[in-house]
């Protein structure tokens, strides 16, 4: 029997924490989704309050809560000041449902839909190279289901989108366009956004499908835009798109496979007039498709989700400019999130 011989082994030049953080992610991230789900933010809106006040108020123990609040505080979500916990400006501006750059619909999409973010899903969605679909058997589920279902989805559509469609318009020169085809629009968030923030902008027209048009005109009417804030129902393959000067794609383009989003800005380029420009509003890979993390990471939710992945920069500019735009740019927008635009000639 060989004997090991231990006397050799040493210690790695690299510790082991980017090991740990991948551990810690998996439970120290869904706490926050716990202090959504328990509505631990609202609950510290007017004051803030103690250990044993939360969990009062929540009916749990400590050791949970313990775990839940310190994780939200170590992460920025809240703040500990003499014994009591409060909330920090991103909660008040993201978390609180009465702030209009609400993100937690979007969290309760993630919640509701678990098993998609699972191991076990995301391991069926590699191995068999197809999405996990959004809420499970929709066929089976009544028509009344099918429309609550698809409120919830293009609430938190809406719910991540509104902050930044206030900021990409302003990022460029976009007054020489009069009217916007947002094409699979959605909630019209980003239409809402343009109309909000570019004053020489006639209209915007929301292209989606019928069902969904009707949920985005109850956000038009939230915004008051209804006079130049228009939806159009159809289907974005099949159908004639009405005319545009400015085509607007967000979060669209990592739905689909390089084929689809060739299809896409063809069709953009045929029905613009010379002058026309189209925005692709995406989070971009580098170059070197080496990162960033969250473009990664939004890929494996892509994974689960659709049939698409993220795009670097290179490769939506070497889209657009094969097809025939020219003065093809990439700008920062908001966050993590980019624009890739081009004209018409």
């Amino acid at each position: 029997m060989t004997q090991n011989n231990t006397s050799n082994i040493q210690v790695p030049q690299v510790d082991d924490r980017p090991l740990w953080d991948v551990i810690f992610a998996i439970y120290g991230y869904p706490a926050l989704l716990l202090a959504h789900r328990l509505k631990i933010f609202p609950l510290l809106v007017e004051n803030a309050r103690t250990l044993p006040e939360i969990c009062g108020a929540l009916n749990i123990q400590q050791r949970p809560a313990e775990a839940i609040l310190t994780t939200a505080t170590a992460l920025g979500f809240l703040s500990l000041q003499d014994g009591r916990y409060c909330l920090t400006p991103i909660t008040e501006a993201y978390l609180l449902e009465t702030s209009p750059n609400y993100f937690g619909f979007f969290w309760d999409m993630m919640i509701d839909n678990y098993q998609v973010s699972s191991i076990a899903g995301l391991e069926k969605a590699v191995l068999t190279d197809s999405p996990q679909a959004y809420g499970g058997g929709d066929i089976f589920k009544s028509h009344e289901e099918q429309i609550e279902l698809l409120r919830r989805f293009t609430a938190g559509m809406h719910s991540i989108s509104i902050t930044s469609a206030l900021v990409w318009p302003t990022i460029m020169d976009f007054s020489g366009h009069r009217v916007m085809l947002d094409v699979g629009g959605g909630s019209g968030a980003h239409s809402i956004g343009a109309a909000l923030r570019l004053p020489n902008l006639q209209h915007a027209l929301i292209l989606d499908f019928p069902q969904v048009c009707e949920v985005a005109e109850e956000y038009i009417a939230q915004y008051n835009l209804q006079g130049r804030v228009k939806t159009h129902a159809g289907n974005i393959w099949q159908d004639h798109w009405p005319a545009a000067d400015l085509h607007f794609f967000s979060n669209m383009y990592h739905d689909w496979l390089p084929d689809k989003c060739h299809f896409l800005t063809a069709k953009s380029f045929s029905n613009l007039d010379a002058g026309g420009r189209i925005v692709i509003h995406e989070m971009l890979y580098n170059d070197e498709k080496s990162g960033p993390f969250t473009s990664a990471a939004y890929s494996m939710i892509m994974m689960g989700w659709t049939e698409g992945r993220q795009y670097s920069g290179q490769e939506l500019t070497a889209m657009l400019d094969e097809i025939g735009f020219e003065d093809i740019q990439i700008h920062k927008a908001f966050g993590y999130h980019s624009i890739v635009t081009g004209l018409k000639p």
